[in-house]
């Protein structure tokens, strides 16, 4: 799966870089941090749809529905060259709206074919690998997105998300992968099976607690998220770019999640795994609210970025281990709606809150929360009956 991961780290990379600019390019054409927040909100709205849409990656092939959706984001996104005053923004909106539909049934696809090619074994593995090399993008991305727009505008870096995503369907057209063609029954409803997949994660004893974990420890994030200007400030007294310093050293905690997460899950379940790391990211939250020390700062963010991978990993394994091959995609799509949706909410939360709370106690409180959270999923060993005889 060498070519698969190939395809992550280049699609990987452009998408990084517009995400980042998006915001920026509205924000430099209208002059409004509204409209410039409204841009993340685009991207990231059509994954509230992500049971509809993941019902498509079910559907069809994936390995060729990858390739056309590469392709069509290819040929989408030179129309941004197009947007080069306030009133033509409408565009970027729309483009936007579309690749945030595009990513959703991207992801539903790629785990769905994932848990088809792979190994039940090397699951948790390769899914590391992949955090690992998305992760390792959003530490390079940014800057070269941030220094092409400086100097050239939006444009340019449109075309090198339009290149990656060509060079991505190509990757994806040349893996040496066999897939049979999915089952057509006789009366198809994409409601019904929509409402399949909801069902199975909704009856899963294993996956219905992992995707609350997944969704409660997304609502911590986005409150953190949202206090970490407050922190840097009323804190520790740095300018607001010092947040960089720690996103990046939260980047680099997350690449190291992804290497040690494939050891790890061949010796733990999947629940295991996602309690530590939702334990290790509350603790570190708390940390890094309570003692307003650079030191302790810099090493809770590295162990943010840490614990808080092992929890969506864990989620996105067990949906592949345990979900039938003809659903994966669908559960998938259900189980990203329902750990992803929550982060957005929070952030906005989390605004309100460091406006009335001071972050020093609001975070540790939070991390209680994340930790008691943490101690009830822990699995409880079965006990061994004593033998009389």
């Amino acid at each position: 799966m060498r070519w698969y991961l190939t395809g992550i780290v280049v699609s990987g990379f452009g998408t990084t870089a517009m995400w980042l600019v998006s915001g920026i390019w509205v924000k430099s054409l209208t002059g409004s941090d509204s409209l410039a927040a409204l841009a993340a909100f685009a991207l990231w709205a059509p994954v509230l749809l992500g049971p509809l849409l993941g019902t498509l990656a079910d559907r069809v092939r994936r390995r060729p529905l990858l390739v056309v959706l590469n392709l069509a984001m290819a040929g989408l996104l030179p129309l941004l060259l197009w947007v080069g005053s306030a009133d033509r923004v409408w565009l970027l909106f729309a483009v936007l709206v579309l690749y945030g539909a595009q990513g959703a049934v991207h992801e539903a696809a790629e785990q769905a074919l994932v848990a088809s090619v792979v190994d039940e074994g090397r699951l948790g593995t390769f899914n590391g690998l992949r955090m690992t090399a998305n992760e390792s993008m959003k530490l390079i991305a940014p800057l070269v997105a941030a220094g092409l727009f400086a100097a050239y505008g939006g444009g340019p870096v449109a075309l090198l998300d339009a290149a990656s995503f060509a060079i991505a369907a190509a990757v994806f057209a040349l893996m040496p992968v066999r897939e049979a063609r999915p089952e057509r029954p006789e009366a198809r409803n994409w409601w019904r099976e929509t409402a399949e997949g909801v069902r199975l994660l909704r009856d899963s004893r294993e996956l219905r607690p992992l995707a609350a974990t997944g969704a409660f420890t997304m609502l911590l994030a986005g409150v953190n998220g949202a206090a970490i200007y407050a922190v840097v400030d009323r804190g520790l007294g740095h300018g607001p770019e010092y947040a960089g310093v720690l996103y990046a050293v939260q980047g680099v905690g997350s690449v190291l999640a992804g290497l040690l997460t494939g050891p790890l899950l061949r010796r733990l379940p999947e629940r295991t795994l996602a309690t530590a790391g939702l334990a290790l990211f509350a603790l570190a939250m708390g940390v890094r609210g309570a003692l307003p020390y650079d030191a302790t700062a810099l090493a809770a963010s590295a162990v943010i970025g840490l614990g808080m991978p092992w929890v969506l990993v864990a989620v996105m394994t067990a949906v592949q281990r345990e979900t039938p091959a003809s659903a994966v995609g669908r559960v998938a799509a259900t189980a990203n709606t329902l750990v992803m949706a929550p982060n957005a909410l929070a952030i906005a939360v989390g605004a309100g809150l460091i406006a009335v709370t001071d972050v020093r106690v609001l975070l540790p409180l939070l991390a209680v929360a994340g930790l008691v959270w943490a101690a009830v999923l822990t699995p409880r060993r079965r006990a061994v009956p004593v033998r009389t005889d």
